[in-house]
């Protein structure tokens, strides 16, 4: 059996927790992120039969029964995750019902999965659905994307096309938009369902006043639509409260399409 703590999965989940706390996406505990495992990889690192405890879901996702996820934990600091990734992480396995969580592996200090467990479950489900290929969910707090929550029409259409018009390569990385949510109370299976819903429509989902959701097919490409359109939130907060002399036209737009052979969302450019 090969060393845990050498898998490709655990060492660029740990990467990734460091980038994302440095961005300053992740302070305290805040933040979450998920990725659904292949069985026969993790099967080189771990005996799949023995199972440590099982972990009450709180919800039921029947869909993914037997599917095996690497968490990261509730109250953990992603700033520690690679110092002890055996405390901060854990492989856990659906059981069955799609009701409970057999852990596998790590939560060493007794702990368990994020309070955002089920919004990660059921926007898996969904991105399963949606895409095969997409196996990560992430969950975090930038700062420029948080503070134009406060100040931007919250209405998805409105928020995406001033993303879009902030960066030339935005309408390129998350031509499907971005969906926004009001204000909702977080760690609830409420807000988790809210948030599949709009994962069937886009990969990025804003909760207001709190943060962003992200779904993709590994951490790269998760992390990097996450950072393209924070980017473009940064740019938008620089400029919001200036005289604009010019801004990316819906035309524009529509030659970005052609040039790069993408598809914006149907119905959200003029």
């Amino acid at each position: 059996m090969k060393d845990i703590l050498t898998a490709p999965f655990i060492v660029e989940l740990c990467r990734t927790c460091s980038n994302m706390y440095a961005h300053g996406w992740d302070e305290r505990n805040g933040g979450n992120i998920s990725i659904l495992l292949d069985e026969a990889q993790v099967g080189e690192y771990l005996d799949l039969s023995t199972v440590q405890r099982s972990i009450p879901a709180g919800f039921s996702a029947p869909e993914l029964a037997g599917k095996i996820f690497l968490v990261t934990g509730t109250g953990k600091y992603f700033k520690n995750v690679a110092y002890d990734p055996a405390r901060n992480l854990g492989i856990v396995r659906l059981d069955e019902s799609g009701t409970a969580a057999q852990l596998l592996w790590g939560f060493s200090d007794g702990g368990s999965f994020t309070s955002e467990f089920a919004a990660h479950m059921m926007s898996h489900a969904v991105r399963l659905t949606a895409d095969p290929k997409h196996r990560v969910v992430m969950h975090c707090h930038p700062n420029n994307l948080l503070a134009m929550s406060f100040v931007h029409d919250l209405d998805s259409r409105a928020f995406t096309k001033t993303l879009w018009q902030m960066c030339t390569e935005c309408i390129m990385v998350f031509p499907d938009g971005v969906n926004v949510l009001p204000w909702m109370l977080c760690g609830t299976t409420a807000i988790g369902e809210a948030t599949a819903q709009q994962m069937r429509s886009a990969r990025l989902v804003v909760w207001a006043q709190h943060g962003i959701y992200g779904a993709g097919a590994d951490l790269d490409e998760t992390f990097g639509l996450i950072e393209t359109a924070e980017k473009a939130a940064t740019v938008y907060l620089k400029i919001a409260h200036l005289p604009w002399k010019q801004t990316i036209t819906d035309a524009q737009l529509h030659l970005v399409e052609e040039r790069y052979g993408v598809t914006a969302r149907e119905g959200w450019l003029d």
